[in-house]
């Protein structure tokens, strides 16, 4: 026998067994963990809601009961704290539907309806029949809120932005109320809004004037009205960073000409930069108190100018013509030499598409009027990019007519033909405005009057958070030839300006960005500073954060959209007090049935171990006999 039963393990035959299992229906419970349940003073009635469902005997008996709670994202119940500031209805809906498909799941869902992010639950092709229960006011009071506000996040001194908002109002009465604006506790716009059951929305369109440089911040509210029970919504702040770009420029000529007027115009379209024009022999100022110098057609008489520019390591623009005197510029080691004679020589000029330094479309330069200059072969000696190629009587060569070069930190550019104010004149004739021509010289200004060097250092945030929001904060860093470096390691260091509470967090690499989130700081104005650990770079920044809560702007339950949700999927919308007329229907229903499997399962015979307890039984009392016997 023990040897038969060895024999028979190493064959291994295979067992085939068939069960029959009984598969119970799934109960999806869905509760609503978001700060507004306790807004609408609801925490209590839901609780207890899920533990009566939990309790009853029948529904356990017919059901697996699973339960999840949701915010922003979907999650196993563990336990209900209602402080979770977003709500994705749709998300935990779709969620559910995509675990249970091909199971039999009806979804209780116990929600206030009122979602802050995510797609519109309302439009769910759901599978399984939803059952949502309305937990929290469902009485619509009248109300006033912002809905919308829009605002540019920078502007310049002495500028105007426009502020853009959206009022909306629920109700059926005729009411009157006033919008205003204030900052730092003072009204600086207001304006008497009127609103129907009817014409029920606003949009308050103004213009702000910025006075001041740096980051200010603005509260828009809309006075409260009588019967209004949520005043929560009728406020939002918003901030603008005012920026100081005020620029001086000083055209320095040897002659008067009309490119002098069309620079001028042209540059004082912008309203942030001024220009100054005086010929050589009047100007009697410093100049530094300029930030970009244009030396119009220069010749022995800008010495002085030069030899200072090249000292104080000045931004200058070179433009020449017919009465440059180009000895003089050839001794002066600005990197650019011509061997002239005296002859003049008209130059087209058509865009280089290649050029970096910075955007420029082509506005039509190929067609404009030629310009004038020595005839010549230009001699570059240092590193340029050309934003301009000369055309020469219609054959297009690579000789620079507009070129910029940067050489340490000092910034600088050449021209090399006068009579562009009849560009400035064919352009309007094309356009029927100067705009496309003054954006061109604006451009080219913007560039050659900046000081500013590339940092390596980047930083990424906004001014303003609402309030309990998770703050995402990036970075970009850079090696010394700004190349995307990931070896570094970055720290946040932030700073509460009230309580002087400070914060460090260090910042994770995704991708080719630093990324840092900042999660629990309370509403307060706080500032921070960014630092390349063991590098000497850093950045300092602020924000705020204000006191708006998104899952406190609703005066009510959305019962209706919750209704429509419940039809389309085949279920029926309950209140929190009809618990028993949801048990019955769970109950009751023949759609909720447990199904039976039948599973046939298959073992190998080496898997019974008890066979081996019976060849070793076995073994065992055949030498106990033989011993008896005295066999062995």
């Amino acid at each position: 026998m023990s040897l038969f039963l060895l024999i028979l393990l190493l064959i291994n035959p295979t067992i085939k067994k068939t069960e029959i299992q009984e598969v119970k229906p799934v109960l999806a419970i869905l509760a609503d963990n978001s700060k507004s349940i306790s807004f609408f003073k609801e925490r209590i009635n839901l609780k207890n809601f899920l533990d009566e469902i939990k309790a009853d005997k029948s529904i356990r008996e017919k059901y697996d009961i699973n339960e999840f709670a949701f915010g922003a994202e979907l999650g196993n119940l563990d336990s209900l704290s209602f402080t979770d500031y977003e709500t994705d209805v749709s998300k935990a809906i779709t969620s559910v539907n995509s675990l249970y498909r091909g199971n039999i799941a009806p979804v209780i869902i116990l929600t206030d309806g009122n979602q802050t992010i995510g797609n519109d639950y309302e439009f769910i092709e759901s599978k399984q029949k939803i059952y949502p229960i309305v937990f929290g006011d469902t009485i619509e009071y009248k109300d006033l809120k912002i809905g919308q506000l829009n605002v540019n996040k920078y502007s310049y001194i002495k500028n105007k932005f426009p502020v853009e908002v959206i009022l909306n109002y629920k109700g059926k009465e005729n009411v009157t109320s006033q919008f205003s604006i204030t900052k730092n506790g003072k009204t600086i716009f207001t304006k008497k809004v009127q609103f129907s059951s009817v014409n029920n929305s606003k949009t308050i369109t103004t213009n702000l004037t910025s006075t001041k440089e740096g980051l200010h911040y603005y509260s828009a509210s809309i006075r409260k009205i009588k019967g209004e029970k949520n005043t929560k919504n009728n406020t939002k702040n918003f901030s603008v960073e005012v920026l100081d770009e005020q620029t001086k420029i000083l055209v320095l000529a040897s002659v008067l000409h009309p490119d002098l007027g069309a620079l001028k115009k042209s540059i004082e379209s912008n309203k942030q930069r001024s220009v100054d024009v005086f010929l050589i022999d009047n100007f009697n100022k410093q100049i530094t108190d300029y930030q970009l110098i244009v030396l119009f057609q220069p010749n022995k008489k800008f010495n002085k100018i030069l030899i200072s520019s090249n000292e104080k390591k000045s931004n200058y623009f070179l433009i020449t013509g017919a009465n440059t005197d180009w000895n003089f510029i050839n001794k002066q080691q600005l990197g650019i030499t011509k061997n002239s004679i005296n002859q003049i020589e008209n130059y087209g000029g058509f865009l280089n598409n290649s050029f970096l330094n910075f955007l420029q479309k082509d506005i039509g330069f190929n067609q404009f009027s030629p310009l004038i200059d020595l005839y010549g072969e230009v001699i570059i000696l240092k590193e340029y990019q050309t934003l301009l190629f000369q055309n020469i009587n219609g054959l297009e060569t690579k000789q620079p007519l507009l070129a910029t070069f940067e050489e340490n930190n000092q910034k600088s550019g050449v021209l090399l033909g006068e009579g562009i104010w009849k560009w400035r004149a064919a352009s309007f004739l094309n356009s029927n405005s100067f705009q496309e021509f003054d954006q061109f010289i604006g451009n080219l200004i913007q560039y050659l009057a900046s000081n500013k060097r590339r940092s390596r250092l980047e930083i990424n945030a906004e001014n303003l958070y609402p309030a309990n929001s998770t703050i995402k904060i990036s970075a970009l860093y850079t090696d010394k030839n700004y190349q995307f470096d990931g070896r570094a390691s970055l720290e946040i260091t932030i700073t509460n300006e009230k309580t002087k509470k400070v914060t460090k967090i260090p910042f994770s690499l995704f991708n080719n960005w630093y990324q840092a989130e900042i999660e629990n700081l309370v509403s307060g104005n706080y500032t921070y500073k960014v630092s390349v650990i063991d590098q000497n770079i850093y950045k300092y920044g602020k924000f705020k954060i204000a006191d708006f809560q998104i899952e406190e702007q609703f005066t009510n339950a959305n019962y209706k959209k919750l209704l429509k949700l419940a039809n389309k999927s085949g279920g029926k919308l309950y209140f929190k007090n009809e618990i028993a007329e949801l048990k019955k229907v769970l109950l009751e229903d023949k759609a909720f049935f447990t199904t039976q499997k039948l599973i046939v399962k298959e073992q190998n015979l080496i898997d019974w171990k008890w066979i081996l307890l019976i060849i070793a039984f076995l073994l065992s009392v055949e030498w106990f006999v033989r011993k008896y016997f005295g066999k062995l």
